[in-house]
């Protein structure tokens, strides 16, 4: 079959072969045809290795298929059945877990280092324990979340990160109120859906801030009041908020200087919400004395910031109410054998998401 192979950290481009098959279908396990998958910058974090996941790999982790076949055991899914690709299952045994928050359960995390896939004599993992990038995966069956029929493959690729991550974050962690003001750093595919999170919870202004004029158009389309560049931002703080500093600020980029300015664009007692993924080295740039006076509240939003597969339901439910568009978040549609093609358009800015198909 085909896929898109990670051989060594650092690449700029995947290696696309035909001759990759899947390993370790047994008890517990769920043998997936992958329908759709987007891209999302957390795959090129991958790459670079900011993401530690074992290698070689085969990237992706949004996506969605049709399950072929499942192990022993498994009775949640049966062959024919559509799933989302949830690459933070939830055990429901540990204490996260009781809590509702399995978007912090642990127990996928092993998924990344058991091999999944074999080329050329050579094993291959997967991709925070999805590995999407191929025309099939062997999962765990915890990784396997049913959907409806009336969700497209497309919207359930979505739902599976970006869209989750983003509005997750809107409506959980920051727990959005009507009337209130939110700005969103960062407008790719999560901010967008950041946006949209926001517009649905009854925000009164949603400032959206990205340097690139494409993705601020975008922003406005997704529901945005309004969009401006980064050296816009305190502007907008003077104009949207009079002075005071927005509710809620989500810092979708993951740099310590966007994260600064969402800390200095919030109110005094906002929320400043964390969804972009740094590295390692990135420190909080933030003292305590200015913690403690502003009393503003730092929030970190993991996988929508609650239990995945009730965050899960909720988009369904705006789906089919009418009240967002998944679908039309994607702006390039490819196929599987031109990943490469689609990372160089997700790391220029022109694209929103792309979708690989591997019809």
């Amino acid at each position: 079959m085909l896929a898109a192979l990670m051989t060594e950290l650092g690449q700029d481009k995947l290696e696309i072969r035909d001759d990759v098959e899947t390993i370790g279908f047994g008890p517990g396990k769920v043998r997936v045809a992958i329908k759709a998958t987007g891209l999302c910058q957390s795959d090129l974090s991958g790459m670079k290795g900011i993401i530690p996941n074992a290698t070689p790999m085969v990237l992706g982790h949004e996506g969605a298929g049709e399950v072929l076949e499942v192990g022993e055991g498994v009775t949640h899914v049966k062959p024919g059945d559509r799933v989302i690709v949830n690459w933070r299952p939830a055990c429901g045994q540990c204490e996260h877990c009781h809590r509702g928050e399995s978007n912090l359960c642990m127990a996928g995390v092993a998924a990344v280092g058991i091999p999944a896939f074999r080329s050329r004599g050579t094993d291959f993992y997967r991709f925070m324990g999805a590995g999407t990038f191929a025309e099939e995966v062997v999962l765990e069956a915890g990784f396997a979340a049913p959907f409806p029929d009336d969700v497209s493959y497309e919207a359930a690729a979505l739902i599976g990160c970006g869209v989750t991550t983003g509005l997750g974050a809107a409506i959980n962690s920051c727990d959005v109120k009507p009337g209130e003001t939110v700005a969103v750093i960062g407008c790719g595919g999560v901010g967008i859906s950041a946006v949209m999170g926001a517009e649905a919870a009854g925000a009164a202004h949603v400032v959206a801030i990205d340097p690139v004029a494409g993705r601020r158009r975008w922003a406005l389309e997704f529901g945005a009041t309004a969009a401006v560049a980064p050296d816009e931002l305190a502007d907008a703080v003077r104009d949207f908020t009079g002075g005071l500093g927005f509710d809620h600020v989500i810092e979708a980029v993951g740099r310590p200087a966007t994260v600064r300015s969402a800390y200095e664009a919030a109110r005094r007692g906002g929320t400043v919400c964390l969804v972009g993924v740094g590295g390692a080295q990135d420190m909080m740039p933030v003292n305590l004395l200015e913690l403690f006076a502003s009393a503003k509240r730092i929030v970190p939003s993991i996988y929508g910031g609650d239990d995945v597969t009730r965050t899960y339901g909720r988009i369904i439910n705006l789906i089919r109410s009418g009240r967002i568009d998944l679908e039309s978040l994607v702006t390039h549609r490819l196929p599987l054998a031109d990943v490469n093609q689609a990372i160089d358009l997700m790391r220029s800015g022109e694209s929103l998401r792309v979708m690989l198909t591997h019809d």
